[in-house]
C-alpha cells in the first residue's frame, strides 16, 4: 500500500490553524526551488500531517525514545490530562511482565524468549526480544501512572514478539534500525555492552534521519560530530520547558520530516506500515469493545509513527487490517538487567548519550519542577516528599490546539548563559577523575578545559558549554597521546557526567530457577545479586552442608557464561571429590544469563538434562561429543539413568561414524569411564561394554583405510591403535576375535614414513616383529644415504606410537638418541622444531613418559657422563651361567642351615619353640602328605570321581 495515502478523516478542507504557515512554506519553497515542486508538496504535507494528528479525537503523543524532553512532556500531560486508557507502543506480550517492573532497580529490559522455535526457521534460534526502559523515559512514565492510579487501564499496542520475527526480512537485517553508525557513534566494547546480547530490540521512537543526506547536512551546520549531539543541542534543550502544544507540534514535524525525506527501502517501509495498521486496529477493537470515549485515551508512540498516513490510521478508519495469528513458538517473558552503555551499543547511540540524558532528565525536573511518575515501592528511587506533588484536579475540556509551529520555527535559539560554576565543577573534577588513573594532570589543566570548552562552544554557536564540547575539551587538553590506564578521558567524562548505570532485576521478580539458585546458595552468606566478584570458599570436610552449594556451582560454571563462577581452588573429576574448593562469583554481573536458564526449567538440573539430550540428539554430534555428554551427566547429576541413556547414543553414533577424525577423544573419553565404572560399580554398564565391543570391530575396519588416508592425522591413526589395544581384553572377553586386527595390520600399508614407524610399533605389539628386527631398520634407514632425511618423520611416528604402545618408551629413547649422534646437522636441525612442535602439541601427554624413560636410562650425574655405555650399545650378558656341580647333601634351604641364629631370632619373635631336624638323606618332597595322607586321598576321589 502506498505511502502516500490519507485518512479519511482528514479529507476534505484544512481548518485555518496551520494557514498562515502553510502560506509562508509556499512562499519559501517559490522562492528556493524557483516554482511548485516537489519540495512544495514536502513542506505542504509535513503540515498536512502535523494538522491531521493534532485534530485526531485520540489524542497522539509522540515521543522519542529515551529522551528527557519525552519524559518530562509526558509527566506533565498526564497530570493535565488524567486519561482513563493510556495505549502504548510495545508489543502487546510483555503486559504482564509491567507490574514487575517496581520489583527491579532501573534500567533494566522486558524480554521475550523462545528456544525452541515452530513456524521459524531452526537457525533462528534462540529468539530474543527484549525493550529497554529507564527512568527518565516517556513509556516509564506512562506505565507508573497507569499501575499506580486507580482506574486506569493500560494497554499495550504494538505487534507481538511472535510478529517480530513474522515480519523480519532476516536478510536485509543489517540495515535494521537496530544498528549505529561506525565512527564516533560506535558503541563502546566493554562487557555491559553485551548485556542484550543479539536480541532485536523494540523501542519507541526511533527517531532519527534515514537519508544519509540528510543527516550529512544536519551535522555539518549543526557543527556537530554525531547525531545524538545534534539532537541533545537543537530539539532536547529548546524543547526541555516547552508547553504541551509546542512539544506536540515540533515532534510531529520532526517524525514528519524524517518520514518523508526516507528513502524507499520496500521492506523498512512495509514493516512501519505494518506496525501502524497493528496499532490502530488494536486501538479501534478496544475502544469498540470498552465502549470508551476516544477523548479520555492517550496513544504514546513513536513521532515517526504519529505522522502516519496509512489508511488505518484514526478512530475513524476505513480499512480494517487483518492480523496473523501467532506460530506454535512457546515464547518466555521476563526482566533482564540493562545499561546505559547496552542501550547505546543496541540502537546505534553515541557513547555516554544515555547517560547525559539521566542527567539532562534531572535538570529538566528541576527547573520545570514537574513531578515524576515513579511506581510505588521501585527499587533505586525516593519516594516523593508530601506536598510536592502539583495538584492535578479535574481535566478541563480539551482547549483548542493554536499554531506553535510558525512561532517556534521562526524564533531565534535561546542561548543559555554561561553557569561558570557549573563549569568549573566539572573541570575540577575531571582532573582529579584524570589523575586517580594515571594522568599526570594538573591545575593548570583544569584551567585549560576550562577554556577550551568555552572556546570549542564559541566556535559552535553556543553560550553555554555542552557536556559534548566539554568532552572534546577534556581529551584535547588532558589525554594528549597516550591513555595509562584502562580508560581514556573520555570515558571518565562519562562516568563523571553519570556513568554506566546499571539496573537490576529484584529477587521477586526472578523466574522459579534463579530464585531457587539463590536460596540453595544462602548458606554462603554472600550478596551474590550485587555486581562485582565474591569470593567464596567451601570447608566441605567441616561443614558437609556445603557439598550441595558445590554441586549448584558446577552446575552454574557447565550453564552460564565464562566467568560466572569460576573455580580458583578444587576440581571435580570422575570418581574424585574435593574437601575444600575457593569459587570466584559474578552471578549479578551475569544476571540476564541466569534469568535466561529460567526460561529452560524450573531447576538447573532440568535445564542441564535438556542441553546434554540437546547435544547427544544433535544431527552433527560426533560420538566424542556424545560421551563428553555422559561425562557431564555423571559428574554434575549423577545420573545412572541418564548416562546409560546417553551412552546407548553414543554406540549408535559411534556405528554411523565413517571418519577418524574424533579417535583421540573417544579414546581419551572411553578410558576415563571404563576407569571411573570399573572402582565404583560392581559390573561394567551394558552399553559400555558393547561400546567396546562395537568399538573393536569398527576401528578394525576402518584401520586399513586411515593408515593411507591424507585426511587422517598420525595421531588419529594412533589413538584408533590405542584403542584397539587398549580394549583388547575386554572386546576379546566379550567375543571379539583377535584375528580381525591381525588381518586389520596385514592389510595395513601406508607410504608416509610415520605411518610406517606407527604400522612397526603395532606388528611389535602383536608379535609380529622384534625388537632386533625393529632396531635392524632403524638402523638401515640411518645408514641409507637416500632415506635418512625422512628418518624424522619415522621418529615422529614412533613418538606418537607411545599411545597405544607405551612399552617402547624405552625403544624411542634409543631412536632419538641415535638419531642426535648419527643425523648430520643439515637434516637434524631443521627437524628439531618440528619434534618440538609435534611433542607440544600432539604429545602432550607423550612427553613425561619419554622424559621419565630417559631419566632412568641416561646418567644422572655430568661426570658420569663419559664414562656411560648406552644399554643398546652394551656387550650382551651370556643367557646362561653353569653353577659348577653342587654337593650332594646341599639340597633344601642352604642359607637357614648356614646361620640358623637369624632364624631362631624369628622363631622367638613369633613366640615357636621347635628344634633344627637333621638332613634327611632321602630324596626331598612333600613332608605334608606324608603327615596328613587323608586330605590327598580326598582330592585323589574327587578328581577321579570315584
Amino acid at each position: 500500500m502506498s505511502t502516500e495515502q490519507s485518512s479519511p478523516a482528514v479529507t476534505g478542507t484544512h481548518d485555518e490553524t496551520f494557514t498562515a504557515l502553510r502560506a509562508q512554506l509556499q512562499e519559501a519553497a517559490a522562492e528556493f526551488a524557483g516554482g511548485t515542486d516537489a519540495l512544495e508538496g514536502i513542506l505542504l504535507g509535513i503540515v498536512d500531517d502535523v494538522d491531521r494528528a493534532v485534530r485526531e479525537p485520540l489524542e497522539i503523543f509522540p515521543v522519542c525514545h529515551h529522551s528527557p524532553a519525552s519524559a518530562t512532556a509526558m509527566a506533565r500531560r498526564l497530570r493535565q490530562k488524567q486519561p482513563k486508557v493510556v495505549y502504548l507502543e510495545l508489543c502487546e506480550d510483555m503486559a504482564p511482565l509491567l507490574t514487575e517492573l517496581r520489583n527491579c532497580r532501573l534500567p533494566v529490559a522486558v524480554q521475550a524468549f523462545a528456544t525452541e522455535t515452530d513456524g521459524f526457521p531452526a537457525e533462528w534460534s534462540p529468539l530474543s526480544v527484549v525493550a529497554p526502559i529507564t527512568e527518565a523515559s516517556a513509556e516509564y512514565q506512562a506505565i507508573a501512572y497507569a499501575l499506580d492510579t486507580p482506574g486506569v487501564e493500560l494497554v499495550l499496542v504494538d505487534r507481538s514478539s511472535d510478529h517480530v520475527f513474522q515480519w523480519d526480512a532476516r536478510a536485509t537485517r543489517s540495515t535494521g534500525p537496530e544498528e549505529g553508525p561506525a565512527g564516533p557513534d560506535a558503541p563502546p566494547a566493554e562487557q555491559e555492552a553485551a548485556l542484550h546480547g543479539d536480541a532485536v530490540g523494540v523501542e519507541i521512537g526511533d527517531l532519527r534521519p534515514r537519508f544519509a543526506e540528510l543527516e550529512e547536512h544536519l551535522l555539518r551546520h549543526g557543527r556537530v560530530r554525531h547525531w545524538s549531539e545534534w539532537w541533545h543541542q537543537y530539539v532536547e534543550l529548546p524543547l526541555g520547558d516547552s508547553d504541551h502544544d509546542t512539544y506536540r507540534q515540533v515532534m510531529l514535524l520532526i517524525g514528519s520530516l524524517f518520514r518523508r525525506l526516507a528513502p524507499g527501502d520496500p521492506d523498512r517501509v512495509r514493516l512501519d506500515e505494518y506496525r501502524e495498521r497493528y496499532m490502530w486496529t488494536r486501538m479501534r477493537e478496544h475502544l469498540a469493545a470498552t465502549g470508551t470515549d476516544p477523548a479520555d485515551c492517550l496513544y504514546i508512540c513513536g513521532a515517526f509513527h504519529a505522522a502516519s498516513r496509512v489508511a488505518e490510521s484514526g478512530v475513524d478508519g476505513t480499512d480494517t487490517f487483518e492480523i496473523t495469528p501467532r506460530t506454535a513458538t512457546t515464547w518466555q517473558h521476563g526482566l533482564i538487567p540493562s545499561s546505559h552503555t547496552a542501550i547505546e551499543a543496541q540502537f546505534g547511540l553515541a557513547a555516554g548519550s544515555v547517560s547525559i540524558a539521566a542527567t539532562v532528565w534531572a535538570q529538566n525536573l528541576r527547573r520545570t519542577r514537574v513531578e515524576p511518575y515513579r511506581l510505588a515501592g521501585q527499587t533505586g528511587t525516593r519516594k516523593p516528599k508530601a506536598g510536592k506533588t502539583a495538584a492535578t484536579g479535574a481535566p478541563g475540556p480539551a482547549a483548542e490546539s493554536s499554531d506553535r509551529l510558525t512561532g517556534f520555527l521562526q524564533r531565534s535559539p535561546v542561548l543559555d548563559p554561561l553557569d561558570e560554576a557549573e563549569l568549573l565543577g566539572w573541570s575540577v573534577e575531571i582532573v582529579r577523575a584524570a589523575r586517580r588513573n594515571g594522568y599526570l594532570a594538573s591545575t593548570a589543566d583544569a584551567i585549560a578545559v576550562f577554556e577550551t570548552s568555552i572556546l570549542l562552544a564559541g566556535m559552535r554557536d553556543r553560550a553555554r558549554p555542552t557536556p559534548y564540547d566539554f568532552q572534546d575539551a577534556a581529551v584535547t587538553c588532558i589525554e594528549k597521546d597516550t591513555v595509562p590506564g584502562r580508560r581514556d578521558v573520555r570515558r571518565l567524562v562519562e562516568i563523571m557526567m553519570g556513568g554506566d548505570r546499571t539496573g537490576q532485576v529484584g529477587y521477586d521478580a526472578l523466574p522459579p530457577l534463579a530464585r531457587d539458585v539463590h536460596d540453595r546458595l544462602a548458606p554462603l552468606d554472600l550478596k551474590l545479586q550485587q555486581r562485582g566478584v565474591r569470593r567464596a570458599l567451601l570447608d566441605i570436610a567441616g561443614r558437609p552442608e556445603l557439598a550441595r552449594c558445590s554441586d549448584v556451582l558446577w552446575m552454574l560454571r557447565a550453564l552460564m557464561p565464562h566467568g560466572a563462577a569460576r573455580p580458583i581452588m578444587g576440581e571435580r573429576k570422575l570418581g574424585e571429590r574435593s574437601i575444600q574448593e575457593s569459587w570466584d562469583l559474578a552471578l549479578g554481573t551475569h544476571q540476564r544469563a541466569l534469568i535466561e536458564l529460567g526460561y529452560e526449567g524450573v531447576s538447573i538440573e532440568q535445564v542441564l538434562e535438556q542441553r546434554l539430550r540437546r547435544r547427544a540428539y544433535d544431527p552433527q554430534a560426533t560420538t566424542a561429543t556424545v560421551l563428553g555428554a555422559v561425562e557431564d551427566a555423571l559428574l554434575y547429576l549423577r545420573s545412572r539413568r541418564l548416562a546409560d541413556e546417553l551412552g546407548t547414543r553414543a554406540l549408535e553414533v559411534l556405528s554411523a561414524e565413517r571418519s577418524v577424525d574424533g579417535a583421540p577423544e573417544v579414546l581419551r573419553r572411553v578410558r576415563g569411564l571404563l576407569a571411573y565404572y570399573r572402582t565404583t560399580e560392581p559390573v561394567l554398564p551394558p552399553w559400555i561394554e558393547s561400546f567396546a565391543k562395537t568399538g573393536y570391530a569398527h576401528y578394525c575396519t576402518l584401520l586399513p583405510t586411515a593408515f593411507t588416508d591424507e585426511d587422517a592425522t598420525v595421531r588419529q591413526v594412533a589413538a584408533m591403535l590405542g584403542f584397539l589395544f587398549g580394549m583388547e581384553s575386554l572386546a576379546l572377553s566379550l567375543g571379539c576375535d583377535r584375528t580381525q586386527l591381525e588381518l586389520a595390520v596385514a592389510q595395513s600399508h601406508p607410504a608416509e614414513p610415520s605411518r610406517t614407524a606407527l604400522l612397526w610399533a603395532a606388528r611389535t605389539h602383536l608379535g609380529q616383529l622384534d625388537r632386533a628386527d625393529l632396531r635392524a631398520r632403524c638402523d638401515e634407514l640411518l645408514a641409507n644415504p637416500m632415506l635418512v632425511s625422512a628418518y624424522p618423520r619415522y621418529l615422529s611416528g614412533f613418538v606418537h606410537a607411545l599411545e597405544p604402545v607405551p612399552g617402547l618408551a624405552d625403544f624411542v629413547v634409543e631412536a632419538v638418541s641415535n638419531a642426535f649422534a648419527r643425523l648430520p646437522d643439515p637434516v637434524l636441525l631443521p627437524w628439531l622444531p618440528a619434534l618440538i612442535t609435534t611433542l607440544r602439541s600432539d604429545g602432550a601427554d607423550l612427553a613425561p613418559l619419554l622424559i621419565r624413560e630417559a631419566g632412568r636410562i641416561f646418567p644422572g650425574r655430568l661426570t658420569e657422563l663419559d664414562a656411560w655405555v648406552p644399554p643398546w650399545q652394551a656387550p650382551p650378558e651370556p643367557d646362561t651361567i653353569d653353577p659348577g656341580p653342587r654337593a650332594e647333601g646341599a639340597r633344601g634351604c642352604v642359607l637357614l642351615t648356614a646361620h640358623p641364629d637369624t632364624c631362631d631370632a624369628l622363631a622367638d619373635l613369633l613366640g615357636w619353640e621347635g628344634t633344627w631336624e637333621k638332613a634327611d638323606p632321602g630324596p626331598p618332597g612333600a613332608a605334608l602328605v606324608g603327615r596328613y595322607p587323608d586330605t590327598a586321598v580326598a582330592l585323589e576321589m574327587l578328581m577321579t570321581g570315584g
